[in-house]
């Protein structure tokens, strides 16, 4: 521990705690009494929550934050000194898969060995994110090796973004652990945020987290599949999808068709796909249908109309409806495809920021071919 420091002067510290999974997290920590310190190593978001502003769209936050920061429930550092001084720490960073969509492990276990020197001695260790089944014991026996005394548990987080200061409240949390006492103190630290627990081992719940995202990915491409199966038949599948779901209560999770992308859906469904030794098939077929819908209706749209030398607007370049987050929308997959095939592509979005972006006049006034890339409300 570095000298000068107190230890546990802070109930809870949340890394990576000023991102999208972490800040609302944080926020309901120190809702529910809770001294909490989110740290990040972004300067300008620990600036933003500092001053009280949200970074990213996130409903009822605004207020939440800044009642929060009053009386200092809730503070924001790039400072990991303040790891020291955490009775608990939740560590919000996932696993992301590489270039051939398999897990990449390094960038996680580099972060997480980062932090070991700073965890103190009889701290709670909870991992949030999407991890690789295993990691949880690995980073348990990490810390016990290295003679770091410390109890770890696997609570991972399930909400849907835009919505998570609700969901955190309203939805079951997960305790994985894999020792009595791990499990009694996750507990306890949640209880602050949640009534209602489901247990579980840390590999339950590392896997209980993938297939949770697998499948709604799949719930998605089953979705785009029956729209193309419809589409191609040349029968109207709104009026298909209404028949099927219309006072019919077995079919009323039956999603509409659309992009599904974002920063967890297919990376979750991948690394299941890795954890199964690549024989997960319904999870690569989705991934097929997911990824390959921009490129059906880049090609049906060509049969009617040829792109090369029109102008076309992309609207909406979330990743979902509602959403402020761009991460691996497929609305820049549109995009590409639409340049490829010759044309000049006009984006806008009312939510997302950058040089791309175009005011939504400009698009609709310059633009002869519209493509509803994600309908914001």
């Amino acid at each position: 521990m570095r000298k000068g420091a107190t230890p546990h002067d802070v109930d809870v510290c949340v890394v990576g705690g000023c991102g999208r999974a972490g800040l609302p997290l944080a926020i309901a920590f120190a809702r529910g009494g809770l001294r909490t310190s989110a740290y990040d190593t972004d300067p300008d978001r620990v600036a933003a929550v500092s001053r009280g502003v949200m970074p990213f769209l996130e409903a009822g936050a605004d207020v939440a934050l800044r009642e929060a920061l009053v009386g200092e429930a809730l503070t924001a550092t790039t400072d990991v000194a303040v790891v020291e001084r955490a009775a608990a720490l939740v560590i919000v960073i996932g696993t992301p898969v590489d270039e051939f969509l398999n897990p990449d492990l390094a960038p996680f276990r580099r972060a997480i060995l980062g932090l070991r020197p700073h965890i103190a001695p009889g701290a709670l260790v909870v991992l949030r994110s999407t991890v690789y089944p295993g990691t949880t014991e690995w980073r348990a026996r990490d810390l016990a090796d290295n003679g770091v005394a410390t109890d770890v548990a696997m609570c991972p987080e399930r909400i849907v973004e835009g919505r998570a200061l609700e969901e955190l409240a309203d939805l079951p949390q997960i305790i994985g652990a894999d020792t009595e006492r791990a499990g009694e103190r996750a507990r306890a630290l949640f209880a602050h945020v949640t009534d209602r627990f489901v247990d579980a081992s840390t590999r339950e719940a590392e896997v209980a987290k993938l297939l949770t995202n697998a499948w709604r990915y799949m719930k998605f491409a089953v979705a785009n599949s029956f729209f193309m199966v419809s589409h191609n038949a040349g029968v109207d599948y709104s009026r298909v999808l209404n028949a099927i779901r219309q006072d019919y209560p077995r079919a009323a999770d039956l999603p509409g068709p659309g992009f599904a992308a974002g920063p967890c859906l297919l990376k979750d469904t991948m690394q299941v796909a890795a954890f199964a030794r690549n024989v997960f098939t319904l999870g690569q077929a989705a991934m097929s249908v997911n990824e390959g819908l921009p490129q059906y209706i880049v090609d049906h749209v060509q049969r009617r109309i040829p792109l090369v030398g029109k102008t076309v607007g992309v609207l909406g370049m979330a990743f979902k409806p509602g959403s402020d987050d761009s991460r691996a929308s497929l609305s820049y997959k549109l995009r590409k495809l639409l340049d490829q095939a010759g044309a000049t592509v006009l984006c806008t979005d009312p939510h997302v920021r950058g040089d791309e972006i175009l005011p939504l006049e400009r698009v609709l006034t310059e633009a002869e071919i519209l493509f509803v890339g994600v309908p914001h409300p």
